[in-house]
C-alpha cells in the first residue's frame, strides 16, 4: 500500500505522518486489495481534519473526520474507514455469490433489510449545459447534487454540494 500526504494550512509532520501509516496499514488486516492512499490533513477554525481517499480493487473509498487534535481526527477517520472497507468486502462477497454448497437448483435465501436497497426509480430529461448553469439549477431545486449533460464534452456528469459550501464535479472516465 503506498501512502501519500500533503498538508493544507499546515505542514505535516513526521510524528503525524507515522502516527497515521501505522494506523492506516492495520486497514489491510480487513481488506488486503487497497493499493494506494492520499491523506490529507488541515486546520481550519480549531478544527484538525483528516480527509483520506484510498483506491480499493478500482474502487475509491473516502472517509472524511474532524476534531480539535489531529491525532484524534486520524483515529476517527481510520474507524470510519474500518468500517467502510468491511462493509465494502461484505458486498462484494456477496456480490460474486460465494455460495458453496449450494445446490445450482437452489435459490439463496434472501436476507431482510442486510443491505439498502433501491426504493425508487427516477426517470428526467438530461440538458446539455456548462458546470456553472448546472450549479445555479442544483441551488434552484434544493438538492445536494445535480446530473446533467456537459456541453463541453457531450458526457454525463454530477456535480455537488461539498461540505465546505463548495461545489465538486465527477466527470466519468473509461478505464
Amino acid at each position: 500500500m503506498q501512502i501519500r500526504f500533503s498538508g493544507k494550512h499546515m505542514e505535516v509532520t513526521p510524528a503525524l505522518r507515522e502516527y497515521a501509516t501505522t494506523k492506516l496499514q492495520k486497514l489491510e488486516r480487513f481488506f488486503t486489495h487497497v493499493q494506494d492512499v492520499h491523506v490529507v490533513e488541515s486546520i481550519t477554525r480549531n478544527q484538525h481534519i483528516v480527509e483520506v481517499t484510498l483506491n480499493a480493487d478500482g474502487t475509491v473509498i473516502r472517509a472524511e473526520e474532524r476534531s480539535e487534535d489531529m491525532y484524534a481526527s486520524i483515529d476517527l477517520v481510520t474507524d470510519k474507514l474500518e468500517r467502510q472497507l468491511k462493509k465494502f468486502k461484505e458486498r462484494h462477497e456477496h456480490k460474486r455469490g460465494d455460495l458453496e454448497g449450494v445446490m445450482p437448483a437452489e435459490a439463496p435465501v434472501p436476507v431482510e433489510n442486510e443491505y439498502p436497497s433501491i426504493l425508487r426509480t427516477k426517470k428526467f430529461p438530461v440538458k446539455p449545459m456548462d458546470p456553472e448553469d448546472a450549479a445555479l439549477e442544483m441551488e434552484l431545486v434544493g438538492h445536494d447534487f445535480f446530473v446533467f449533460l456537459n456541453a463541453d464534452s457531450s458526457k454525463v456528469n454530477v456535480i455537488y454540494k461539498r461540505r465546505d459550501g463548495n461545489y465538486g464535479l465527477i466527470e466519468p472516465v473509461r478505464e
